[in-house]
């Protein structure tokens, strides 16, 4: 018997992604099956995990997966991720969970307008000063130099903990191993970021797109809730990580993601922080749930009615 989208677990009760590369997926049951075909490695075996288990699939390069295992996975909520070696270059990513478009009309709608747009931009920064008093009188242009402050503090302080040193953000997206070590970790850890937060964004029906800080490319809006947690989780993580030391630097990176990502529940927070800086309420109820292809209504103008004649109607401009 197919199983309703209604009975799959919530967002926040998942695990938050899983890297593959070097593999062939296929399905099994309610699960999928990992057969490691990496060449280095003498008794491959096969890993199954359950389809409603994890939120983000990332698959690296080497990676074959079946037909049926992506239709499991999209029915199952799960984003799938097609991303380069170590989680880093993004290249496609299969559909969200939600049918509905309500929030993204929402979201939209907030973004088109200039002042509701600007009241969410000094929302997100003053999200990153919760419990420090900021001066009502202050311009967005001082909260950005002291949003930069933070950072750069970030930075200084993960640096002076863990012994390591630390000279800028710097990295050519060309030649991966020509960065230093910390900035290869941070890039890891902001990829395995990036890849919760757009699988919750697109959970809730919200557009990856729509951003309000950051502007003008398919991931703006996953950039912008990003921000919000990279001081708290992925610069002391990169740092630490490049600190103990050890080969695989960038898997290490992924499994400590994984780890202080559970242990700072950020799957339970990044929908409620949208909510919160949208102000909007999250509608989690959504009619086509078991019926994706079910016919909608059709949209009703409210300035004009249907009667109206398009002669009238083509010669309107906006603002009259």
């Amino acid at each position: 018997m197919k199983t309703s989208l209604a009975e799959i677990g919530r967002f926040d009760d998942r695990l938050s992604f899983l890297y593959v590369d070097r593999a062939i997926i296929r399905h099994s049951g309610n699960a999928i099956a990992i057969h490691e075909v990496d060449p280095a490695i003498e008794a491959p075996g096969v890993t199954e995990v359950p389809l409603s288990a994890i939120a983000t699939l990332m698959l690296g390069p080497g990676t074959r997966i079946s037909h049926k295992a992506i239709q499991l996975l999209a029915e199952s909520n799960c984003l799938v991720i097609w991303c380069g070696e170590f989680g880093i270059r993004f290249y496609a990513c299969g559909m969200g969970g939600s049918r509905h478009s309500r929030n993204m009309l929402k979201q939209a709608k907030l973004a088109l307008d200039e002042r509701s747009r600007l009241q969410v931009v000094v929302n997100m920064y003053l999200h990153r000063f919760i419990g420090e008093p900021i001066d009502p009188g202050i311009t967005l242009q001082q909260l950005r130099g002291k949003e930069g402050v933070r950072v750069r503090e970030a930075y200084a302080d993960a640096s002076k903990k863990w012994n390591v040193p630390w000279s800028g953000r710097s990295y050519d997206r060309q030649s991966w191993n020509a960065g230093d070590a910390v900035n290869r970790a941070l890039s890891s850890a902001n990829a395995c970021l990036y890849g919760v937060v757009h699988a919750a964004i697109l959970s809730a029906g919200y557009s990856p797109a729509i951003g309000f800080v950051h502007c003008g490319k398919q991931l703006s809006f996953v950039y912008d809730i990003a921000d919000l947690y990279k001081a708290e989780l992925t610069i002391p993580l990169a740092f630490e990580a490049v600190a103990v030391g050890g080969p695989e630097l960038e898997r290490r990176v992924r499994l400590a993601c994984r780890t202080h990502f559970h242990k700072a529940r950020l799957l339970t927070r990044v929908l409620p922080d949208i909510q919160k800086l949208l102000k909007v309420e999250l509608d989690d109820a959504d009619e086509f749930i078991d019926d994706p292809a079910r016919p909608v209504e059709w949209w009703e103008p409210k300035t004009f009615s249907a009667d109206t004649p398009i002669q009238t109607i083509l010669s309107f401009t906006p603002g009259e």
